[in-house]
């Protein structure tokens, strides 16, 4: 089934507009997710709010929203006055910049989108601009109003189309210095510097995002299904909590196991070089 779009609208770069469409780049939907049950029963509850003072149940028509100024104070906002402070679309991804990837930090990186020409011979501005950003190495910074909020894009070329990062306010990211500050600076230098550059080097690879394994995910799974089939459920082995002696062992100790490792590979192969010689 081919995926559905999440949002239609434009791309507008100076007085050049044309049409697009943005699709989810990433999903929760193949998780392992439950219901919340009533034991007695096995039937599904629902959650109903409650007056923390009366303890009496509050329907829907009776919740409005409130902001806390002080202990027990609050500002009420009805429904009507929320919708009008949203900010109104406009259906258009407004480029305000094109900037080098490398510029922004992926701490302000939010959610994934892919973006891709919503029809017509209009694709072929797309594609020009797309091709343009992929020859310059460049980003596109752009601006629009998604899902009932005002959002910052970060837009790069990506195959065919195009991919876009939601980009997280100044104000919603933590400054790295808050948790730092308090770091000693270290010098680190000679052996130890050189055996961690030796163990860097050892495993050295590439990403692939096929490796990953949500673990929870996969052990959540087994359990389901051990229980459907009626089989005994065995709890996994705990990892062994490692002790380390000293960071210099520690370091020598993990040069040694890679230098075996690498050894042992080498050997292995040897053998089937000699084979395919012959």
């Amino acid at each position: 089934m081919a995926p559905r779009a999440t949002w239609k609208g434009y791309v507008k770069l100076s007085e050049l507009a044309f049409p697009v469409a943005l699709y989810a780049g990433a999903t929760t939907s193949k998780r392992v997710s439950f219901h919340v049950l009533n034991r007695k029963t096995g039937h599904r509850v629902h959650r109903q709010y409650f007056d923390e003072e009366t303890e009496e149940p509050v329907e829907r028509d009776q919740q409005v929203k409130g902001y806390e100024t002080g202990e027990d104070q609050y500002v009420i906002l009805q429904p009507e006055e929320i919708a009008e402070a949203v900010p109104e679309s406009d259906k258009t991804v407004h480029i305000e910049a094109f900037i080098a990837c490398q510029d922004v930090d992926t701490v302000y990186f939010d959610r994934p989108y892919y973006i891709a020409p919503s029809g017509g011979i209009l694709g072929e501005s797309f594609a020009v601009i797309r091709e343009g950003m992929r020859r310059k190495n460049v980003a596109a910074l752009g601006r629009a109003v998604l899902f009932r909020r005002v959002r910052k894009l970060l837009l790069r070329a990506q195959g065919p189309g195009l991919v876009a990062n939601t980009l997280n306010f100044d104000y919603e990211v933590r400054a790295a210095e808050e948790v730092f500050r308090d770091l000693p600076e270290i010098k680190i230098e000679g052996e130890m510097l050189e055996l961690a550059k030796h163990i860097i080097n050892t495993k050295a690879g590439q990403f692939d995002p096929r490796e990953f394994d949500d673990r929870y995910d996969l052990a959540l799974a087994e359990l389901v299904k051990a229980k459907m089939e009626g089989r005994e459920i065995k709890a996994p082995k705990r990892p062994k909590e490692a002790k380390v002696v000293s960071l210099m062992d520690a370091l020598r100790e993990s040069a040694k196991a890679q230098k075996k490792a690498a050894s042992s590979k080498r050997k292995k192969a040897e053998p089937a070089k000699r084979r395919k010689a012959g």
